[in-house]
C-alpha cells in the first residue's frame, strides 16, 4: 500500500468537517440574532425591549401560614412576639445551719467520738439568698403578665425585665398549683401583647416558636413544631392537657410563650422531658385555652374555681368495652357515682359510657375532668352516654368542687384521691364484688385495692402491685375509700410512707422512700 492509498481517506473527511463546523457556525449565529429579537439572553445579559407582551400570570393571595423556606415570615413572628416577652428574677431568704463546719473540730475522728447530736447543739442559724429566673408573657397592656408557678412559688422579691431593659419589681396577683400558672402585675401601661389562640384547634405538624430566657440567655427563640396534643399522665401537675413540641426548651424558658406561626399565643412553656438538663426535643406547654381560663378567674378573685360533676371514671378499653355491649371502645366508663352529687341527682348510673360532655366528644378521662373543671359554676352540661346499648342524654348542673375534694387533690375520676405524695403514683378504688371478680380476688374481700401503678414510680419500684389491698397508711387503718383519703392528704410530699397491704392472703409491710 503506498502513501496515498493510506491517507488518501483522510483527505475527504477532513473536508466534510470543515464544511460542519461552518454550517454549525451560522447555525449559532443565527440563533444569537433571532434570541435577541425574542428579548432573552443567556448568562444574565442585558435584554433589549422586546415587541412581544409578557404574559400576565394570575394574582395569588399571600399564604396565610409559614410554608417550609419561609424564613422572613418567622422573622416578621419573631420581631412581633419578643416585645411581649418578659425575664423573670427572683428570689427567697431562707434559713440553715452552717452544721460542724463551723467548730474547730472538723475531724472525722472527733465527729465520731462525740456524736452528730453533740455537733447539732453548735450550729448557729443562718440566711441564704436563694434565686430563680424564668420566663413571662405580657397578656394584658395595662402589665398583667401570665407564668409558671414553679417560677415565683415562695419568692419574696420578683422582679421582670422588659424588652426595652426596664427592670420592674412584680406583685403577685395569684397561682394555680394544679396547673402550675402565675400571675403578676406591674406599674406600666402601653406594653406589648401576644393575641391569643384557640388552642383546641392547634394540629400536630404546626410550626411553633418558644420564646424565652434560657441559662439566662434574653429574648431566645427556637423554632419546632407540635409534636403531640392533649398529653397527660406526666405527673407535672394535677390537671394536664399539654402540647408537646420540639421546639428547644431548657431552664429558664419556663413561662415563656409557644405562639403558631401567625404570631398568636398556642400555650406557655412548662417543662421539659430531659435526661441531661437540657432540651432534647421533648417539651411541654400549657395550652392557651386552659391558660386563659385560669388567668380571668385569678384576675377576677384571686383564686380558681373548679367545677365538679362527681363521677368516678376510667379508661374504656376494648375488654370493657364489650362487656358493657359497647361496640367501639370510645369515651370513658363511669365506675362509681358519688352520694349527693350533680350526677347522682341527674340519674347518671355506674356502667354508662360517657362519650360527650357540654358538646364536645369524650376521648379520655384526663379530658373529661379538664373540662368538668373548667365549666362555670351552675352551668347546666348536656352529658351524652350509652347504656343498656342505647345512646340517651341528661342535662347536668355543674356545682363548684367541694372543699375536702380540692384539698385532698383528688380527680374528677375518683382514680386518685391523693395530694402530690408518693402515693400519687397510686390509683386506689373501693373494692366490690365486680371490681374483686376483675382482679381475681376473692369476692368476699372489702377495701382499699390497688388499681394502677405509674411505671417506673417509687411505689413501680417498691414492688407495689395492681390488686392488692391497702390495709394500713401510717400505720392508720383505711377500711375505705374516704378513710384513705384522709390518712393520705396527711402525707407530705418528702415523706416515707408506710403500707400494710394485702396479697394472696398473706400481709406485709412496705415502705416508700422519696
Amino acid at each position: 500500500m503506498n502513501e496515498f492509498e493510506r491517507q488518501g481517506p483522510k483527505q475527504p473527511r477532513t473536508r466534510s468537517l470543515v464544511l460542519s463546523g461552518l454550517l454549525l457556525g451560522a447555525g449559532i449565529l443565527i440563533g444569537v440574532v433571532m434570541a435577541s429579537e425574542l428579548g432573552w439572553l443567556p448568562f444574565g445579559h442585558a435584554v433589549p425591549d422586546s415587541p412581544v407582551k409578557p404574559v400576565q400570570l394570575p394574582q395569588t393571595a399571600p399564604p396565610t401560614t409559614v410554608s417550609i423556606g419561609g424564613d422572613r415570615n418567622f422573622v416578621s413572628v419573631a420581631k412581633a412576639v419578643k416585645p411581649a416577652v418578659v425575664n423573670i428574677f427572683t428570689s427567697r431568704t431562707t434559713k440553715g445551719g452552717e452544721g460542724p463546719h463551723a467548730m474547730p473540730f472538723d475531724d472525722p475522728f472527733f465527729r465520731r467520738f462525740f456524736g452528730e447530736e453533740f455537733f447539732r447543739r453548735f450550729e448557729v442559724p443562718r440566711e441564704r439568698k436563694e434565686r430563680s429566673l424564668g420566663s413571662g408573657v405580657i397578656v394584658d397592656p395595662k402589665g398583667l403578665i401570665i407564668t409558671n408557678n414553679h417560677v415565683v412559688s415562695k419568692a419574696d422579691e420578683i422582679k421582670v425585665l422588659l424588652s426595652d431593659k426596664r427592670e420592674l419589681k412584680a406583685k403577685l396577683i395569684g397561682t394555680d398549683s394544679k396547673t402550675d400558672l402565675a400571675v403578676l402585675k406591674i406599674e406600666t401601661e402601653g406594653l406589648h401583647t401576644i393575641p391569643w389562640a384557640d388552642s383546641d384547634k392547634l394540629e400536630v405538624g404546626e410550626f411553633v416558636l418558644a420564646v424565652g430566657n434560657p441559662f439566662g440567655l434574653n429574648q431566645t427563640v427556637t423554632l419546632g413544631i407540635v409534636s403531640a396534643v392533649g398529653r397527660a399522665s406526666m405527673g407535672i401537675a394535677e390537671y394536664e392537657d399539654f402540647i408537646q413540641t420540639d421546639a428547644a426548651i431548657n431552664p429558664g424558658n419556663s413561662g415563656g410563650p409557644l405562639v403558631n406561626a401567625r404570631g398568636e399565643l398556642v400555650g406557655v412553656n412548662t417543662a421539659i422531658f430531659s435526661q441531661s438538663g437540657g432540651n432534647m426535643g421533648i417539651g411541654f406547654a400549657v395550652p392557651s385555652n386552659m391558660v386563659r381560663t385560669i388567668l380571668d378567674q385569678l384576675v377576677k378573685s384571686g383564686r380558681v374555681v373548679r367545677g365538679w360533676l362527681g363521677v368516678s371514671i376510667q379508661d374504656l378499653s376494648s375488654d370493657l368495652a364489650s362487656q358493657f355491649g359497647v361496640s367501639e371502645p370510645k369515651g370513658v366508663l363511669v365506675s362509681d357515682v358519688l352520694d349527693a352529687s350533680p350526677a347522682k341527682r341527674a340519674g347518671l348510673e355506674r356502667g354508662d359510657v360517657i362519650i360527650e360532655f357540654d358538646g364536645k366528644t369524650v376521648e379520655n378521662p384526663t379530658q373529661l375532668r379538664n373540662a368538668v373543671a373548667q365549666t362555670a359554676i351552675g352551668k347546666k352540661a348536656t352529658v351524652k352516654f350509652i347504656r343498656d346499648k342505647g345512646v340517651r342524654s341528661v342535662d347536668v348542673a355543674i356545682v363548684e368542687q367541694p372543699k375536702t375534694v380540692a384539698e385532698a387533690g383528688s380527680e374528677e375520676s375518683g382514680e386518685s384521691a391523693t395530694p402530690a405524695s408518693l402515693l400519687s403514683d397510686i390509683e386506689v378504688r373501693e373494692l366490690n364484688g365486680e371490681l374483686a371478680s376483675r382482679l381475681g380476688l376473692s369476692t368476699g374481700e372489702r377495701g382499699v385495692v390497688i388499681v394502677r401503678i405509674r411505671s417506673g414510680t417509687v411505689a413501680d419500684e417498691a414492688g407495689l402491685k395492681e390488686g392488692d389491698i391497702i390495709l394500713e397508711v401510717n400505720r392508720k387503718p383505711v377500711p375505705n375509700v374516704g378513710a384513705y383519703e384522709r390518712v393520705a392528704s396527711k402525707v407530705g410530699k418528702e415523706q416515707a410512707v408506710l403500707l400494710l397491704i394485702k396479697r394472696q392472703g398473706h400481709t406485709s409491710f412496705i415502705t416508700l422512700k422519696p
